[in-house]
């Protein structure tokens, strides 16, 4: 199930994650090694790849000296994704080590002798690059354009920072607070602090209990000589898979790994492995959390096997039966009885014994203890009664193989899927698994369910005594040796064909025309892996006249239009979805209604149909629109001492000129609130039926698909379906004229603050100067980790984990916007504001190098190669050369522009444009906390 966000709240919402958020890989700077380096060793170490098996088009190779490797050839996208996975997480932390392997993932991003500069010299290269770490994993990944040399670069780079990383104490020192930051993020979530806890509470001695974020005083208190110890022990080339996933030359590839990872020298001394096992719980357990917040949330945690284990797919599926909206028994019992306004429902596949969580969110004038009463009795309580039935067991399982089948498209996204699997013990059990799930029946989710869900396995937010004792003996992860020694697999999917994403190629390409109802169209076909394909549909519709006194129907109308048909109602809509595996998204902002979908060829006709029967002849249930109400208002209240949501809503505000009689006006949270309450199933209703039609809008189809069937059946779908009011697009020019300012706003018991300024210019992003300030914004903090922002404020200062600038350009209004934002500790907003204003200041004094400019050119083009790559973001930039009357062309120019750009043009732009002084700006942290220590 999603969490329903506000559409019109203007905040930055962490989403439903695990327990720790995934790290970003840190920026670098040149430094002197303090570690020894261990270079290839000429012939002195076997550089030759024994392959072991292959599966489904997934080749296993090893070296002599540990390195196991997976080839994994797609040659239907121009890109490249190298993957390193290093088996060591929290789990393999001791005392004094929480957070240890999460710290130095961040540390390998500081640059090695042969590479000083690594997220430098990957953004160079236009790289879409991570590194994360998680219980009993850390990845690092980057996915570039495809290409002998990138390939070479990044297999190389791994190698290097594998054995020769900088673990330098200057490092550590700066890197410490970035890490700390980012913990302190977290802390501002009760929502993620509730789930550490319950987990926390759940065991006694594993450290699955343990954050793989860590222990504020291990991040602050660290040696680095345990630090380097930690890397040393763990970093090696026997306690790694590689994975290189799309378009290569898989002997070529093999002829690099050699090189760069088969001269590595293994330890003699081997990894002792962990031993540690959690011992049956013998009653439940309770945690209370208390802090500053509006919604409230009750949450029950079960130990349940490893992702190796038979049973986890049955408990998987459980999870799904559980939480799934709007089938899933919490939903149905606690959504909509009204006890809470969402849930949730987690299975956590580890390579050893993990857990199952589930939990609910309570408004804050609704009881919680009847919402954990009622909790507790569906969970443990309402399987005898109700056993699972094979329809629930039938619609997770195709849930669940929907997203493998969705996600098998994407090869880099299926390369770090694979080496999670192989960090719970071997990568085959990714297809092992399916097999597993594709074998489920109730009998074998009623067994999970009565094995696992019972009150002694149980951690929750209060403490019941009970007299007799009742343990759950979790069983043991299987040999998968011998569980793997003749699996086979299956037939391999589907390939794609070679794809150039360049801009002209893929204009000449497309075609281009109009229906005869007047709707645009731009499709692109083309051969995919798995014959995946990507459609967008948008419908224009209204008047700000014909708006502005029902804005709330308007946000609402699409959420709940893919609440059902006519015909279908929610759940028979989920289900058909999930049967055509098709991924739909439908949201609608004023004048527009826009539907995206992912699926597959074999399904696509069913699903347009099913599409048309949505749009045409949705369902607007009064109960549903009320669920959704509750819902948005929730979130709502929760982003109401939020630092991200308060200080973004505050410049948003200054920076519109509108009133409240208009519709570009920029609502308070208790308006925005007033006005979703206020929502009647009428007004959506009376919205739908006199402004929405089928005449005005556009649509752009990516993949494998027929282009004669999918025009016809559009048309067909969208025929005669017209509105009486004419569409009219509501104009947002730029007010250039708001002036600069700063508002600090307090959130009480908030550990991260959060920096947010916005300056809106007058520029069409055809004229000149555009391009050059796209550089000049990609040099001060568009470029991610490599930028002058990133490099000051995160690298040298310490001050923030995140940290950017962006420009968005609005061509029907000439307009052009600039946000600059970070997040970091209370106790650092000035200094923050104060190194972010000195950096901004240097760059208009001193400008950019042409070195610098070159640099950012090559980034900024290899990433839109990358971005184009992808279908779903190719079919969405063509919807917008529709709206806009432009083909691919005006991109292709766009990237002259930026290619022929000069020093001079873009120093220009920067002091023309980018200025700290006009910047609106708002900070917002439990800034009186601080004061008030002070004071004592």
């Amino acid at each position: 199930m999603k969490r329903i966000l506000s559409p019109m709240a203007a905040s930055c919402v962490v989403a439903l994650s695990l327990l720790s958020v995934p790290a970003v890989g840190q920026e670098s700077a040149p430094a002197e090694t303090s570690a020894e380096t261990n270079e290839n060793d000429g012939d002195q170490s076997p550089k030759e790849l024994m392959k072991v098996t292959e599966i489904e088009g997934i080749s296993e190779y090893k070296l002599e000296n540990g390195v196991r490797v997976l080839l994994f050839p797609d040659d239907s996208k121009e890109v490249v994704t190298v993957n390193m996975t290093v088996f060591v997480g929290s789990r393999h932390e001791g005392y004094g080590e929480a957070g240890m392997a999460h710290l130095l993932e961040h540390m390998l991003f500081k640059g090695t002798p042969a590479h000083p500069a690594i997220p430098k010299d990957l953004t160079e290269r236009g790289a879409n690059f991570n590194g994360t770490t998680w219980v009993d994993r850390t990845n690092y990944y980057e996915t570039l354009p495809a290409g002998e040399d990138n390939l070479r670069f990044a297999l190389e780079l791994e190698a290097d920072r594998l054995m020769n990383s900088f673990i330098k104490g200057e490092d550590l020192e700066s890197e410490m607070t970035v890490v700390r930051n980012e913990f302190e993020r977290g802390e501002n979530s009760p929502f993620r602090v509730l789930m550490q806890r319950i987990q926390s509470a759940a065991y006694d001695w594993h450290n699955y209990g343990q954050s793989t974020i860590g222990n504020r005083s291990d991040i602050e208190r660290v040696p680095v000589v345990n630090l380097r110890r930690f890397y040393r022990k763990y970093y090696r080339p026997d306690n790694i898979l590689l994975i290189v996933a799309g378009k290569f030359d898989a002997a070529q590839a093999i002829e690099m790994i050699g090189d760069s990872f088969g001269g590595l020298i293994a330890p003699d001394i081997p990894i002792d492995p962990t031993y540690t096992t959690e011992p049956p719980q013998d009653g439940e357990r309770t945690v209370v959390l208390r802090r500053v917040g509006d919604v409230q949330l009750a949450g029950a945690a079960y130990h349940i096997p490893s992702g190796s284990h038979p049973d986890f797919a049955a408990v998987k599926a459980l999870s799904i039966v559980l939480g799934d909206e709007p089938s899933g028994r919490l939903y149905k019992n606690l959504v909509e009885t009204k006890i809470a306004s969402n849930v949730y429902s987690l299975a956590y596949a580890f390579a050893e014994p993990g857990l199952l969580m589930a939990i609910a969110e309570v408004p804050e004038d609704h009881s919680i203890e009847e919402a954990r009463v009622q909790l507790i009795s569906i969970l443990e309580d309402s399987f005898e009664e109700n056993p699972i039935t094979e329809q629930e067991v039938e619609r997770a399982k195709q849930q669940i193989l929907k997203q493998r089948e969705l996600e098998a498209a994407n090869t880099d996204k299926l390369a770090v899927s694979l080496s999670e699997w192989a960090a719970q013990g071997d990568w085959r059990l990714y297809f092992l698994f399916r097999d597993i799930v594709e074998q489920l029946n109730a009998e074998k989710v009623q067994a999970a369910a009565q094995k696992y869900l019972v009150r002694n396995n149980r951690t929750v937010g209060l403490f019941i005594p009970s007299d007799d004792a009742q343990r759950v003996q979790i069983p043991e992860s299987p040999d998968l040796l011998a569980k793997l020694k003749d699996y086979k697999g299956r037939e391999v999917i589907q390939a794609g064909e070679q794809f150039d994403p360049d801009p002209m190629k893929i204009e000449e390409r497309t075609l281009r025309g109009t229906l005869d109802n007047g709707i645009q169209y731009a499709l692109l076909p083309k051969q995919t892996r798995g014959g995946s394909v990507s459609l967008y549909l948008t419908l224009r519709f209204g008047t700000a006249e014909t708006m502005i006194d029902r804005l709330g129907a308007v946000e609402l109308l699409g959420i709940l239009m893919a609440r059902g048909t006519e015909s279908l109602d929610y759940q028979a809509l989920q289900d058909e979805l999930t049967r055509l595996r098709a991924d739909m998204q439908l949201y609608s902002t004023p004048g527009l209604l826009q539907l995206s979908l992912k699926t597959k060829r074999e399904y696509l006709t069913d699903v347009i149909a099913l599409i048309g029967d949505v749009l045409r002849h949705p369902r607007l249930s009064g109960e549903e629109l009320e669920v959704i109400k509750r819902q948005v208002v929730t979130g709502l209240q929760q982003s109401a001492s939020e630092p991200t949501a308060v200080a973004a809503r505050a410049v948003k505000r200054a920076v519109s000129p509108y009133g409240k009689g208009d519709i570009r006006y920029v609502q308070t949270l208790d308006e925005e609130i007033e006005m979703y309450q206020s929502v009647t199933i009428q007004q959506v209703q009376s919205l739908f039926n006199e402004l929405v039609g089928g005449n005005v809008g556009e649509l752009s189809v990516v993949g494998d698909f027929d282009v004669d069937e999918v025009k016809s059946q559009v048309h067909g779908m969208l025929a005669g379906w017209e509105s009486d009011v004419p569409y009219v697009r509501v104009d947002r020019p730029a007010n250039s004229d708001a002036e600069g300012s700063l508002a600090t706003i307090n959130t009480p018991d908030k550990a991260n603050a959060f920096f947010y300024s916005s300056l809106q210019m007058d520029l069409a992003d055809t004229d000149s100067a555009y391009a050059p300030l796209v550089l000049g914004n990609f040099i001060l903090g568009g470029g991610g980790l490599s930028s002058r922002l990133a490099d000051r404020v995160r690298q040298q200062e310490g001050l923030s984990y995140t940290v950017r600038s962006g420009l968005s350009a609005r061509a029907k209004d000439d307009r052009v916007d600039l946000t600059i934002y970070a997040i970091t500790n209370p106790e650092n907003k000035d200094r923050l504001m104060e190194v972010m204003q000195e950096e901004i200041e240097r760059l208009r004094t001193d400008g950019v190098t042409e070195d610098e400019l070159a640099k950012a050119k090559s980034a900024y083009l290899q990433a839109e190669r990358v971005r184009r790559a992808n279908d779903g973001s190719l079919a969405s930039e063509l919807i917008q050369t529709m709206f806009l009357d432009r083909t691919m062309k005006a991109a292709a120019e766009h990237d002259e522009r930026i290619e022929s750009a000069s020093v001079e043009s873009v120093n220009d732009a920067i002091r023309n444009y980018i200025d700290w002084d006009q910047l609106v700006k708002a900070v917002a942290g439990d800034f009186e906390a601080k004061a008030k220590e002070e004071l004592e």
